[in-house]
């Protein structure tokens, strides 16, 4: 869309006026972006029409689809693709995460859609009559043109949540540095470029385009812009524009709506203008870009709103001398004082710094501003920068390149090429040209490649005479080539024309013109227009009819073999060199009809050698290469044939054809007795030699040439997939090495290919006089690098040269070259630093390469212990696949494969996912990958009712408790869904009504229960649920009937026969309510919508939902609530929701200090409100649970002003108009409580309390005393004392005493502060103890034992040690049958005291274990039970009071629980059941509530949670578990039952669970659990099975899952939990995998049928068949069962059916062809030679001696076979008459043929120097066997090998074989 001003403007949109109204459409491609970085071959388009936007995706393979299509309200001016950089707060970097986007720019606002979904809007503070968007991978660019006003014209965003901000420049022009925003419209931006920054930009006055760079701005230069802004303006003329704001004022004033506002504008506009910028005179002031400027926000009215120009600080606040002309306007000053201060100055973002202009034309083109600009690469890497300029027909291409520091961009100069369109062809680096005369040509940078021929295109250079070209062969009607032809490169260059092929499929919106099928244009006038829209290697064509048609150009080449040879080759050539030779063999490769695929390799020989100067016809091999199977057209018309009869030569051309070699040697012929012919040597062979042509294009570089190819041989032979890629290069090298005379390396090559190096024999003669012109690289080396060598070399531990690679090219050499240095060197640093001292790069001789040329972040940020975890993380940092490894010669990949191998073993858990994939561990690269299991789907609902119960993971439940029914049991305890058995038989007195009666008032006994029961199931099913978010959460009724048997009537409470409590059921109600609540698990996705959706729409159902409030708060989802909703619960009155909503919104912003909530909470609590607010009616409740609030929200801070309120809450006397007199105990003890938590284990830290006094007035509290004055703001209330209660001045201890100690507890908590221990004593004598309610003692004990933390012992001595001396000399045991009498002492009160005491010891002992399944504290615990039960059935029961004996049994029964949480412990779940059946006499709602309280904790979550012992834990579990239990279902004087929820902020989840990575099921798995040491443990380890729950993370060392079934796997915690945590958090799975040979624990408990188990059994010693049976030890499989038993049957003797390591398979037939003396190749050879010297090599030996119980990498008896096997072949060919070819290959004679392969394999294994090495190290005059030791160590011959060599050496024909 091009820009439209002035003229230009008027005759665009002069040309939209048509008579049919046709859309305006424009569309855009780009290529295909994949999710995962996979190669994908589409183009992607978006299209645009009017206001609609259509995104499709296709290819020519694949059909076209719609992916998004768009449709906005006004016309699309652009839209295109962006992706934004969403910023990361968490680092610092400036790279975060990309949005990918698309962006439509409307002339208001952009439209951003992102593709995960989101949209927004970014309006644009102007009306845009025209502008361009311009994507950057930072940001868009939004460029503007508002003529004649200094505004900026270029505009960025970041993000489109980010504001649009102007572009600043940084100009040198008046000497100083300035920077200042862009506002010069005569600069257009014509291209912008993400890689490099670029900006270009086009300068309408001067004609000009410029380069800029483009980068962030530094904060300095932000301050400059916004400190100077009087610079405003251009370089060229600065007009200072102080008026602009000005009359930008006035305008948007707008006071008077007529037009005066305009009128005003113009009169100012003409005077403004007249001095600012005399080049802006031509154009006529515009009103009406102004006014749509102020009326894009607000039409005219309260205008002073619209800061959008505003804010881009332009005007000068000095006075100007310009300023007084505008004063007449009277609104202009007046105004600016309430303008100012809003306006705060936009920051830029971006900078733009000049780079380059191009240089002055010679005559200045008015127009000739570029139309399309693009990056181009060519062939050898270099980049131009080329813009087209239509006018002038031209294509202009600046080279560029980056400064040696990468800091800048440095330009060369520009090359013209005459054009009149051109687009980038991206997929092979070169740019395609549309000449004037309607020809295509490729160029590569600015070099010519040749014509593009497209069939059924006529070419405007053929004679159009002839109607139909015909598109096979081109060649007859070619006129002269476009460049004079190179007479040397021989018959190929006459084909100039490129052929490419068309895409069948019609590009994007080709109007209603089918494609032509006969490929002839019905006019013969068509010709190609323009191009347009390139992507990858494919361009659209725009014809003169037209029409379009899409081509794609092809390839370089597309063999790997040819690709990774032309690379070498290029980068070893000066640059222009390179490019030539590409150029000529891009034209050979794409000749019209060029080859196929097979023939590209031979074709590629012959231009290479051709273009060295070889005459490829003379040369037998090449000559006989085949290009196509038959001729192609392109050889064809060269062979000039001497007659048409034929002659000799065609015989012996097809007798020393591949054809006949094969028919010979095919077996019929054999039958048939054929003899072989022989051919006669033909008569060019030999007798006349070919000397090479020197003055050929590569003739000078050939040895580099040889020297590269060389190393891409080595590096071939690296991966074992390229085999027939060697064989063929093999060839080409042998040629080149005998030309260039190198012994050496003609050796090397016959060592490798024995067979394939005999047959060509023919030299070509290099003169002596040319020899002079080659360049002998200083790279090149006379012994020939050999990778295998040089391994060995490092396994015998000699010293090595660095081994020469390429960059870029041999990267698997270099990969290789590394990892054995650092693993079998132990050289750490060779993999640390970029350049390594093992390696030398070669590079072309001129660029001296800076050693930088690669960064490996291989940090060791892990702890690496051993060079093989070392050598891993680095193979995985440098991108090492298992896939590239299976591709490595095994004995290549030996020491990195046992590298592996070790890792296996003991890989460290924090580990990336890419290395655990590399080491084969996919149980660890799952868990860094992923978290939660599929819930496998429960029991349907229809079958069984809802119980709320149903969402439990069975599948880990049945592996936790997996010999009995517990949890099926526990269901059924804790059920309330279902009416319960009323069981009474009828006395044969009782009348029918009283027999009813009789049935209801059980009935009401058993509600008691049945309305306990929902706290414990909460407990039990916590967190298991993930809620639908579009279906309301179930809540299961509370169901308060009785069935009653034998007829199983119903029993109903509301019959009206028997008095109900009211309200009885309104506390259950809200406990199911919360019960329900509690299964959400933490991590689901919830909303505040979802939440007040769940609202009911009945009132019965409000106390449910008051607890599902709560609920969620305890599980963190209340803080998605809406603050608005919030307002609405509490507005409503109703009791119960405020009480869940308060504690819900507090729990969840726990220990914040949040404000907002702090506010709501004090509306609740009369003490933090001022003292003169009005009297507010809270409900006491609320109150309570306000203050408990209070102290969650403050938890752990000990803020001075809560603790002060709450301190004085807890004695807060009852007021005159009976307010504050009921319940006033609960009030007192939730402001303990409160206190306690806001100053949790702060002890006598309490930073800034001293004044008050805290432990001192909290003991007064505790014993009583003279009340205090009350101080504090407060005074008034209280002056006047109740009307109802007389205290007196004595504080009431029964109200303060048990928060008062509760909040001592929290403050001391684990202090073990004495003195303030010894105030919690018991009383030692009779008198103390008569002042003491006994219950008060529990709380005592208990606060006591939790502040001296460290001394609770798990055992009865230390729990009977609590108890006072008078009380243990004077009290009968437990369960005494008659009663001593005493007269001074009260029995009573020392047995109630005694129960007490012990009770709250215990309950002290269970917070101490909490969670800890300690065996001890169970024990002991467990004992003081049973005690309790016998005491209750004892006859001295009723001294002590069954009330009393009940409480302290339930609190028993809750520390046991609470040891033993989550572990679901057989003995706890039996005396709760025996609890849950006891319901008559003195069982009130209170006790079935602590013991249903008990059940669900020792089911916490289902087993999977546990709990803690951390302060918080014990605070949050202080008040839900307060030893005081409510009488009935509606008590809460003593403590609020809503606080009995707690608990949940003690839970915490950790339960581990192995689950097999393969089959994705949860399983069993050994672990062991190391404990750091402790003042009362050492250091100690356990084995567990898990699934299991851990012990708490902070008192453990590491974890470890142990063999033998499955493979280890250690968790460190030392270094920190988090990562276990995260673990445990997700659901605690821990992915493991099964060793190969064992089967899961559930499939075989015993281990019985393990492979090796197997073995032993069988104990047969000799070789047994294999037995399908066997297979069910590796798998449980089904198909591969099936499959073992079709093919594996006993009938087939199998052999031996062991398995080995994959390395036997590869041997074992290599090994095989050496016996029988077939190695055509040592490839295999070498790599037995490697792996005997691995396991031989020093490293490897001193890594056994390490850890000699380390599993060995293969079998230890088949290397000795392999080796033995080996040597004795070898000998045998040897004693054989091999010494004989032996020695003439030593004498430097040519060996006999048939031995030549079985010598390759002697001399490569025995190492055996070459006849050149032997000649220089001087053998000649040795005569005995230790001078040739001595001479021979210097070669590095083993001694093996020299004992074989010496009789040969010493002349000494006797054999020495041993």
């Amino acid at each position: 869309l091009c820009s439209s001003d002035g003229a230009a403007g008027l005759v665009g949109s002069l040309r939209e006026v048509t008579i049919h109204d046709r859309h305006r459409e424009s569309w855009q491609l780009r290529k295909g972006i994949s999710d995962v970085g996979e190669e994908v071959d589409y183009d992607e388009e978006l299209y645009v029409a009017s206001n609609m936007v259509i995104w499709s995706k296709g290819s020519r393979s694949q059909a076209s689809t719609v992916y998004k299509a768009f449709t906005v309200d006004s016309p699309i001016l652009q839209a295109l693709w962006c992706d934004f950089t969403v910023p990361q707060e968490k680092s610092e970097k400036a790279d975060g995460e990309l949005e990918k986007c698309i962006c439509i720019l409307q002339n208001s606002c952009i439209n951003v859609h992102s593709m995960e979904g989101k949209d927004y809007i970014a309006a644009l503070p102007f009306q845009v009559s025209s502008a361009l968007l311009f994507v950057h991978n930072w940001s868009i660019f939004v460029h503007i043109y508002i003529p004649q006003e200094p505004l900026p014209t270029m505009f960025s965003m970041l993000h489109p949540l980010d504001e649009i901000t102007p572009l600043v420049w940084k100009s040198g022009v008046f000497g100083s540095s300035r920077v200042q925003y862009v506002a010069d419209h005569t600069l257009q931006i014509v291209f912008l470029s993400a890689d490099p920054s670029i900006v270009m930009t086009y300068d309408t006055v001067q004609s000009l385009h410029m380069v800029w760079a483009l980068r962030r701005v530094k904060p300095e230069e932000q301050s400059l812009v916004l400190k100077f802004p009087e610079q405003g303006g251009t370089p060229q003329h600065m007009a200072t524009s102080s008026s602009l704001t000005a009359h930008l004022r006035s305008l948007s004033k707008g006071d008077s709506p007529g037009g005066s506002p305009f009128q005003n504008y113009s009169s100012i506009h003409s005077q403004s203008r007249s001095g600012s910028s005399p080049n802006l005179q031509s154009r006529s002031p515009t009103i009406s870009n102004m006014a749509a400027l102020s009326r894009s926000h607000s039409p005219a009215l309260g205008v002073h709103s619209f800061s959008g120009v505003q804010r881009f600080n332009f005007s000068s606040s000095a006075q100007s001398p310009r300023r007084p002309s505008i004063t007449h306007s009277p609104n202009s000053v007046s105004n600016d004082s309430f303008l100012v201060p809003e306006m705060e100055p936009i920051v830029p973002e971006l900078c733009i710094d000049h780079l380059w202009t191009e240089t002055v034309p010679n005559m200045r083109e008015k127009n000739s501003q570029a139309s399309k600009v693009f990056i181009s690469t060519d062939l050898c890497g270099q980049k131009f920068l080329c813009f087209l300029v239509e006018s002038q027909l031209q294509l202009r291409c600046v080279k560029f390149q980056e400064s040696n520091d990468k800091s800048q961009l440095i330009f060369g100069s520009v090359t013209n090429i005459p054009a009149k369109d051109a687009a980038p062809v991206e997929g092979i680096d070169t740019l395609l040209v549309l000449e004037g005369s309607g020809n295509l040509v490729l160029y590569s940078g600015v070099v010519r490649v040749g014509k593009v021929f497209i069939p059924g295109l006529p070419a405007p250079s053929l004679t159009i005479s002839n109607p139909m070209p015909r598109p096979s062969t081109p060649l007859d009607s070619v006129s002269t080539p476009s460049k004079p032809l190179n007479k040397h490169l021989g018959p190929l260059e006459e084909s100039v024309l490129l052929s490419p092929v068309p895409e069948l499929r019609d590009s994007s919106k080709i109007h209603d013109s089918p494609y032509v099928d006969d490929c002839t244009f019905q006019q013969l006038g068509t010709f190609i227009q323009a191009l347009r829209d390139p992507v990858h290697n494919r361009v659209t064509l725009e014809l003169s009819n037209n029409t379009m048609v899409r081509i794609s150009i092809p390839e370089i080449a597309t063999s790997e073999l040819v690709k990774k040879c032309l690379q070498g080759v290029k980068a070893i050539l000066p640059k222009e060199t390179a490019v030539q030779m590409l150029v000529k063999w891009y034209n050979a490769y794409n000749a019209p009809g060029g080859p196929s695929y097979h023939s590209e390799w031979n074709l590629f020989v012959t231009c290479l050698m051709n273009m060295m100067g070889y005459n490829t016809e003379r040369l037998c091999w090449t000559r006989n290469l085949d290009f196509e199977g038959s001729l192609s057209p392109v050889i064809a018309p060269k062979k000039a044939r001497p007659s048409e009869t034929g002659s000799d030569e065609d015989w012996e051309y097809l007798l020393s054809s591949d054809y006949h070699k094969n028919f010979e040697s095919h077996p019929i012929a054999k039958a048939l007795c054929l003899d072989p012919l022989e051919v006669s040597a033909s008569k060019d062979d030999f007798s006349q030699s070919l000397s090479l042509d020197s003055s050929t294009l590569l003739f000078s570089h050939i040895p580099a040439i040889f020297f590269v190819l060389h190393l891409i041989y080595e590096e071939l032979k690296l991966n074992s997939l390229m085999g027939e890629g060697l064989r063929s290069l093999v060839v080409l090298l042998v040629q080149l090495a005998r030309d260039l005379k190198l012994e050496a390396y003609m050796d090397y090559y016959y060592r490798d290919y024995p067979a394939l190096v005999k047959t060509s024999r023919q030299t070509c003669i290099i003169d002596q006089v040319q020899t002079g012109f080659m360049l002998h690289p200083s790279f090149f080396s006379a012994e020939p690098p050999s990778i295998f060598q040089w391994l060995s070399s490092c396994l015998k531990g000699e010293g090595v040269q660095p081994y020469p690679y390429l960059p870029g090219i041999c990267e698997r050499s270099k990969l290789v070259v590394l990892s054995v240095a650092l693993y079998i060197l132990g050289d750490e640093s060779a993999v640390l630093n970029e350049a390594s001292h093992y390696l030398y790069k070669i590079t072309s001789g001129r660029s001296a390469l800076a050693p930088s040329w690669e960064r490996l972040n291989f940090k060791t940020s892990t702890s690496v212990s051993s060079l093989a975890e070392k050598l891993v993380l680095w193979m995985t940092s440098v991108g090492f696949t298992l896939r590239d490894l299976e591709s490595l010669p095994f004995g290549v990949a030996l020491p990195i494969r046992d590298a592996i191998y070790q890792c296996r073993e003991q890989p460290a858990s924090d580990w990336p996912e890419a290395v655990c994939l590399l080491i084969g561990r996919q149980d660890l690269s799952k868990q860094a990958w992923e978290g939660s299991l599929q819930k496998g789907k429960s029991v349907t609902e229809s079958e069984e009712d809802e119980d709320g119960m149903n969402d439990m993971n069975e599948e880990v439940m049945s592996l936790i408790w997996s010999e009995d029914l517990r949890v099926q049991e526990v269901r059924r305890l804790l059920q309330s869904a279902r009416p319960v058995r009323v069981n009474v038989v009828q006395m044969p007195e009782a009348s029918d009504h009283e027999y009813i009666e009789e049935k209801e008032n059980r009935l009401l006994q058993l509600c008691q229960r049945t309305m306990a029961l929902p706290v414990g199931r909460g407990m039990f099913t916590l967190f298991s649920y993930h809620p639908v978010p579009t279906e309301q959460l179930p809540i299961p009724k509370l169901n308060l009937t009785g069935r009653a048997p034998p007829r199983n009537t119903t029993v109903d409470l509301n019959s009206g026969n028997i008095d109900v409590p009211p309200n009885m059921a309104c506390w259950a109600s809200f406990h199911n309510g919360v019960a329900a609540g509690l299964k959400i698990a933490p991590a689901s996705q919830i909303d505040s919508a979802w939440i007040v959706y769940n609202k009911p729409k009945i009132a019965e159902l409000a106390n449910e939902y008051a607890g599902f409030l709560m609920a969620l708060g305890l599980n963190g989802h209340l803080t998605k609530l809406a603050t608005l909703n919030i307002h609405d619960y509490l507005t409503k009155g109703h009791e119960m929701t405020s009480i869940g909503l308060l504690l819900g919104v507090s729990t969840a912003k726990l220990g914040t200090m949040d404000m907002a909530i702090t506010r709501l909470l004090s509306i609740h609590i009369p003490a933090l409100l001022p003292p003169t607010s009005t009297e507010l009616d809270v409900p006491h409740n609320v109150q309570v649970a306000a203050v408990v609030g209070i102290g969650l929200v403050y938890q752990g801070t000990a803020h001075r002003h809560t603790a002060e309120v709450l301190l004085a809450e807890i004695g807060r006397p009852p007021g005159p108009e009976m307010e504050y007199c009921t319940d006033r105990e609960s009030y007192s003890l939730a402001s303990g409580l409160a206190l306690g938590m806001v100053c949790l284990g702060h002890g006598s830290n309490l930073i800034g309390m001293s004044d008050l006094n805290v432990p001192e007035q909290l003991y007064q509290y505790m014993v009583g005393g003279h009340r205090r004055f009350q101080a504090g703001m407060h005074r008034e209330k209280h002056k006047s004392p109740s009307y109802q209660i007389k205290e007196g001045d004595t504080i009431n201890v029964d109200v303060t005493c048990p928060g008062a100690t509760l909040a001592l507890a929290m403050i001391y908590l684990k202090t073990n502060n004495r003195s303030i221990a010894d105030w919690l004593k018991a009383p030692d004598t009779m008198y103390l103890l008569d002042f003491v309610k006994p219950e008060f003692l529990l709380l005592r004990t208990l606060a006591r034992c939790l502040i001296l933390w460290d001394d609770i012992l798990p055992n009865s001595k230390w729990v009977n040690s609590n108890v006072p001396q008078i009380i243990r000399e004077n009290i009968i045991s437990l369960h005494a049958t008659e009663l001593p009498s005493s007269e001074d002492l009260s029995l009573e009160t020392l047995a109630q005291a005694h129960v007490y005491i012990i009770a709250g010891a215990c309950l002290s002992l269970g917070f101490r274990f909490a969670g800890s399944e300690n065996l001890a504290a169970f024990q002991c615990l467990y004992k003081y039970a049973t005690d309790f039960l016998k005491c209750l059935s004892a006859p001295t029961a009723s001294i002590t009071g069954h009330y009393n004996l009940e409480t302290c049994l339930s609190v028993l029964l809750l520390a046991l629980a609470m040891v033993m949480a989550g572990s679901g412990n057989l003995k706890v779940l039996q005396l709760c059941r025996f609890m849950h059946k006891k319901t008559g006499g003195e069982m009130n709602y209170g006790f079935h509530l602590a013991h249903h309280m008990a059940l669900g904790l020792l089911f916490l979550g289902g087993g999977r949670y546990s709990l803690s012992t951390s302060n918080s834990s014990i605070a949050a579990l202080l008040c839900a578990l307060y030893p005081h239990f409510p009488v009935h279902s509606t008590d809460n004087r003593y403590h609020l039952q809503a606080l009995r929820h707690l608990y949940v902020l003690a839970a915490e989840p950790r339960l581990l669970t192995p689950v097999d990575v393969d089959s994705n099921t949860p399983c069993y798995a050994l672990i062991e659990v190391t404990y750091k040491g402790t003042q009362w443990y050492g250091e100690v380890t356990e084995e567990l099975m898990a699934p299991t729950l851990l012990p708490e993370l902070h008192l453990l060392k590491q974890i470890r899952v142990k063999g033998p079934r499955y493979w280890e796997l250690l968790i460190d915690l030392s270094k920190g939990t988090t990562h276990l945590q995260s673990i445990l958090s997700k659901g605690g799975i821990l992915y493991v995998k099964l060793r190969a040979g064992q089967l899961s624990y559930k499939e075989d408990p015993m281990g019985w049928r393990s492979l090796l188990a197997e073995t032993v059994t069988h104990r047969n010693s000799e070789a047994r068949a294999f037995k399908p049976e066997a297979i069910s030890a590796f798998t449980s499989d089904p198909a591969l069962f099936s499959f073992a038993d079709y093919f594996c049957k006993p009938t087939v003797n199998m052999g031996q059916g062991k398995l080995a390591l994959n390395s036997r398979a590869e041997f074992s037939p290599a090994v095989r062809r050496l016996e029988r003396r077939e190695m055509s190749e040592t490839f295999e050879l070498w790599q037995m030679k490697l792996v005997l010297e691995f396991f031989s090599s020093q490293s490897h030996q001193e890594r056994m001696n390490r850890n000699p119980t380390r599993g060995l990498f293969m079998n230890s008896e088949f290397l000795p076979v392999m080796k033995c096997t080996i040597d004795n072949t070898l000998d045998q060919w040897l004693q054989a008459g091999g010494d004989v070819s032996l020695h003439s290959y030593l004498s430097g004679q040519a060996p006999e043929e048939s031995q030549l392969s079985m010598l390759a394999c002697f001399l490569i294994y025995h190492s055996v120097p070459t006849p050149g090495q032997l000649a220089a190290g001087g053998l000649e005059g040795s005569r005995n066997f230790s001078e040739l030791l001595l001479k021979l160590r210097r070669l590095h011959v083993p001694v093996r090998a020299l004992l074989r060599l010496a009789p040969l050496l010493l002349g000494n024909p006797q054999a020495m074989v041993l």
